[in-house]
């Protein structure tokens, strides 16, 4: 039987749809740019990767400290879309900032205040699921998101990358063209989140009284406690540290790894716009796949086939070789994104899916602080690029291990 999207289930797709162009430019464009500001201030390719790796832990952290604690008062009664829209306008804002500037470390500074508030959007975003869609959907739905939010974003990028690159025959600078590219990208995502801002309703909340915050507070160490009890949601938390934070660190620092080993811009930019395109039918397939295969044995294939993407990255050395591993990345990153989060949907209260989805994103989105260190360390501690990048099969690994486990947890009780 057919899939019929519902209204509101469109609208929470559509966001999907703008927020995944700012990630499309951040993996892309973003990158190279900093690399144009680093190298006219005499930053080293290897030091380049470091620094743009750090900034991004640094975005990490930030949403590792906010998010549980904005989830728990996100879950009082009307809160969650108001913070949502908040974190949002900041992402957005400083979208917009970001190409107004010509010092790499405002650069940076300004890219982790809109990362931030994008990583922070998607603790809200990926809480609503429990509010627009019901159990039985949440598979089809959060797919549909990823798909879509793939293939969508192509649109304000392929405009943004024929701006930049054709900056020269248009008869504008560099700066130029990075302004209209931010500003392009910033209005799609704002434009994109309007139809939910209107729409959404929160259904499922706590009551916190007239003490918001210190009741949130209060909910928050609670989770925390029920966490330790529940060997099913506490494994899966575990498994997807490890595994998403690899997923993640390969998202934020493809381009920057192409660019520091000296790969052509313009090839590594048509690469990872490939890496959006494959991923579009993939993620569509494999969510018709799991009305016959478990989620879980779809993600332990999406996670393996990360470890060997990652082991083959030791290796590259060409143009040709990024473009395999862009397209195998685009075989399998939108569907461990979306089945992770509409499994862990399904086995978390819906009440208290704000602080329940601000843990989880410690793990995710916001919080892929162990795998862009990991690569930048050993960077610069083996003065090797390869062997930075290709460490995070170790992540991949422990991340396939921790989550056979949870699903043996989980088990028994299935029925």
């Amino acid at each position: 039987m057919k899939l019929k999207l519902t209204s509101l289930e469109k609208k929470w797709i559509l966001y999907d749809v703008g927020n995944s162009a700012f990630t499309l430019m951040v993996s892309t464009i973003f990158p190279i740019y900093f690399n144009f500001l680093a190298g006219n201030a005499g930053i080293s390719d290897v030091d380049y990767l470091a620094y743009w790796g750090y900034a991004t832990s640094i975005c990490t952290l930030l949403v590792a400290l906010l998010g549980p604690t904005l989830g728990a008062v996100a879950d009082t009664k009307n809160y969650k879309k108001v913070i949502f829209a908040a974190a949002m306008g900041i992402g957005v804002l400083g979208c917009i900032v970001l190409g107004f500037l010509s010092s790499w470390i405002w650069f940076l500074v300004i890219f982790v205040i809109a990362k931030t508030g994008y990583s922070a959007s998607l603790v809200f975003y990926d809480a609503m699921l429990t509010d627009v869609t019901v159990p039985e959907r949440m598979d089809t739905v959060s797919s549909h998101g990823y798909a879509w939010g793939y293939i969508g974003s192509c649109i304000p990028f392929i405009v943004c990358l024929v701006i930049v690159l054709g900056s020269g025959s248009m008869g504008i600078g560099m700066q130029t063209a990075m302004i209209l590219a931010f500003v392009i990208t910033a209005l799609w995502w704002l434009c994109s989140s309007i139809p939910l801002l209107k729409s959404y309703r929160q259904k499922y909340f706590s009551d916190s009284g007239e003490h918001v915050v210190r009741e949130s507070f209060r909910r928050l160490g609670h989770t925390f406690m029920e966490l330790k009890k529940d060997k099913r949601i506490l494994l899966f938390l575990l498994a997807f540290f490890f595994y998403i934070d690899g997923v993640y660190t390969v998202i934020d620092m493809a381009t920057a790894y192409g660019q520091a080993l000296g790969l052509d811009s313009t090839g590594l930019l048509l690469a990872l716009l490939v890496t959006q395109i494959v991923a579009f039918p993939s993620v569509l397939i494999f969510s018709r796949m799991i009305k016959k295969i478990a989620p879980e044995k779809v993600i332990t294939v999406c996670i393996a086939a990360y470890f060997c993407i990652a082991v083959y990255a030791y290796w590259l050395d060409s143009q040709l070789d990024f473009w395999i591993l862009a397209v195998a990345v685009g075989l399998f990153q939108g569907t461990v994104q979306a089945l992770s989060r509409s499994y862990y949907a399904k086995i978390i209260p819906a009440e208290k899916s704000g602080e329940y989805f601000g843990i989880y994103d410690i793990c995710g989105k916001g919080a892929s602080v162990l795998g862009t260190a990991l690569v930048s360390f050993m960077s610069q501690v083996t003065g090797s690029i390869n062997i930075g990048v290709s460490t995070l099969a170790v992540m991949f690994f422990v991340g396939l291990i921790l989550f056979r486990f949870a699903v043996r947890a989980d088990a028994p009780k299935k029925v």
